[in-house]
């Protein structure tokens, strides 16, 4: 009998700490609809693996601007690279994920089929590398990312906090390390060229981009003609978290 009550208290603490897992996780995307993150998990990773290998070198630079202050080119080239059915679908695409489990399964080279939803999840709230463990609580943080903030948010933390260079987070510290220019003023073939290093942004470069690169962004220009952006929604005035 001791045995069972010892069981059965150990089963409500793991469903307590479950859904206060739940809870917690929640709160805290919503919250960040409105509070621009200071950081995020990718980045805090990269800062503690350069402190790791004695990196002097290593800086992180990351500077957030709204949407407002971003040229409109900029949304237009990562949903033509990344995710060109974002604005329709919610969260998934699993179309791209059919056609990449077939690849992969044939194929030693990984093909991903990430949505924007699922690479805002996972680079501000999840470690690098890839497990069932990972790839689930992905799932569950796209689907709250995807409830919780209209499209035009998603997209707007996004172009703040993906990588474009080694160290280099976010459209405007790429315009500023790589053109010396706001990412205000990036014009299509910029903000294409920034796109096209997505894939791989501490092996290619924008600022000296390879032929790969250079026929990359070439494919996006084209293809941004026909990329809707979401539609804007009010929200209350936002502020920058701070640490």
């Amino acid at each position: 009998m001791a045995r069972k009550g010892i069981v059965a208290r150990l089963a409500r603490a793991l469903l307590l700490l479950v859904l206060g897992f739940f809870a917690a996780s929640a709160l805290a995307v919503l919250v960040l609809r409105w509070i621009d993150p200071w950081t995020s998990a990718v980045m805090l990773e990269s800062r503690i693996e350069a402190w790791r290998k004695d990196d002097v070198k290593y800086r992180l630079r990351q500077d957030w601007v709204d949407a407002a202050q971003m040229s409109p080119h900029c949304a237009r080239a990562v949903i033509a690279a990344e995710d060109q059915l974002f604005v329709e679908h919610a969260g998934f695409d699993f179309e791209a994920i059919r056609k990449a489990a077939e690849h992969n399964a044939r194929s030693t080279r990984v093909r991903g089929a990430s949505t924007i939803s699922q690479q805002v999840a996972k680079n501000l709230f999840l470690w690098r590398g890839r497990s069932w463990v990972r790839k689930g609580f992905e799932v569950w943080f796209t689907v709250l990312i995807e409830t919780l903030w209209p499209k035009e948010r998603i997209l707007e933390v996004y172009l703040n906090i993906a990588e474009f260079g080694r160290g280099v987070y976010g459209v405007e510290a790429a315009a500023q390390a790589f053109w010396h220019k706001s990412a205000k003023r990036l014009t299509r073939s910029e903000a294409a060229t920034l796109a096209a290093v997505l894939p791989n942004p501490r092996r290619f470069r924008a600022d000296a981009p390879s032929p790969y690169v250079q026929r990359r962004r070439d494919w996006i220009l084209r293809q941004m003609a026909g990329i809707e952006l979401p539609e804007a929604s009010e929200r209350a005035p936002r502020a920058r978290a701070t640490n």
